[in-house]
């Protein structure tokens, strides 16, 4: 059951952070995180890098607060574009993870060691032949691909999305987008193709692609033209027409207020990654703003945010006490691209270069 929307009054605050504390200047490429993603459930967190490194990490509730552990790390070729966590079956994990041309299935489970626990050499004091004993040790967290999804793109994939069926899920490209059954890994099907006759006469591409929660017929994607395009696939196999189409206004977007939506929740809440590693959390029950700042300044004070009133833009900690100075002192060169709501309470998962932030 997922928690009411909180009150104006309700304050964020760090809780953890993982990763490299030190001097940015010392961050190499493929550390920088490039997808973070919260299960279903909330218990585990799942980030991947552009070293092609996938981390899971497992809620711990033996703290006084909730906090996360490491719990797997697993190699994957490339850049991580993203990852996304299927419905859990049985004892085991299974997530999707892409890079620019391969998807793949991942098991995630824990595995008993066996171990001799008796010997068997025969010595002066041993009457008879014995057989060895087996006994378990400690479990250990083993990761196995199951599926490898490769060849389907022409061009670089740059999203996927696990269909509420728990059975299918679509990869999209630039220019197409694909849908897969998780059980098949060397056939998918086209449900989508902008891709024109001549490509000198290409004006957009697909940024994006999610199936909606519930209703396993429709899915979303939006283009580099700012359109958002809500598909059935019940009307057709290729899926040209579209049943609703959302455009962004012709007004000039403000670069420096909104870099990217990254999640919802509850379905009053949205949060927004921003530059200066501000993230924006709108809460439009109670017409309020949040203000996190994902970066060093958290370790100084434990309050990163404050709740306050939309027309306003303060954050605690920073002499930005208005627009002008805000603007002034913006970090162009720091951004938020990635985070994750959890499913069920207030608590988002925030990637800022090497560094993930867990802001309750």
């Amino acid at each position: 059951m997922q928690t009411e929307p909180s009150t104006t009054e309700n304050k964020w605050k760090f809780a953890q952070c993982f990763g490299d504390k030190g001097d940015s200047d010392d961050i190499t490429e493929a550390d920088i995180i490039s997808a973070v993603e919260f299960d279903h459930t909330g218990d585990y967190l799942a980030t991947g890098d552009k070293g092609g490194r996938v981390v899971l990490f497992e809620r711990n509730e033996n703290s006084h607060e909730p906090e996360f552990d490491y719990l797997k790390s697993l190699e994957i070729e490339e850049k991580i574009n993203q990852i996304k966590w299927c419905k859990r079956q049985n004892s085991a994990h299974f997530l999707l993870s892409t890079n620019d041309k391969t998807i793949k299935l991942w098991k995630v489970y824990e595995r008993s060691l066996k171990v001799v626990s008796q010997s068997t050499m025969i010595t002066d004091s041993t009457p008879a032949l014995s057989l060895p004993k087996m006994s378990y040790q400690d479990s250990i967290v083993a990761a196995v691909p199951r599926r490898i999804y490769a060849n389907a793109h022409a061009y670089h994939i740059n999203s996927i999305s696990v269909n509420s069926d728990s059975e299918t899920y679509i990869s999209a490209d630039d220019l197409r987008i694909n849908l897969w059954n998780l059980d098949i890994s060397d056939q998918s099907f086209n449900i989508v193709d902008i891709k024109p006759a001549n490509m000198e006469e290409l004006t957009e591409v697909i940024t994006s692609a999610e199936f909606h929660p519930h209703h396993c017929h429709l899915f979303m994607y939006s283009s580099s033209k700012g359109t958002i395009k809500l598909a059935d696939m019940r009307e057709s196999a290729l899926c040209d027409q579209n049943a609703k189409v959302g455009m962004e206004s012709k007004a000039k977007r403000k670069e420096d207020e909104c870099e990217k939506v990254t999640d919802v929740n509850n379905s009053s809440t949205l949060m927004t990654g921003s530059y200066s590693n501000n993230v924006h959390i709108f809460d439009h029950h109670n017409d309020s703003e949040v203000v996190l700042q994902a970066d060093k300044s958290v370790f100084k004070s434990k309050k990163a945010g404050s709740t306050k009133n939309m027309n306003s833009r303060t954050i605690i900690g920073s002499a930005r006490n208005n627009r002008r100075d805000e603007n002034e002192y913006m970090d162009y060169s720091k951004k938020i691209l990635h985070a994750s709501y959890h499913p069920r309470e207030n608590t988002i998962a925030v990637a800022a270069t090497n560094n993930l932030f867990i802001f309750t």
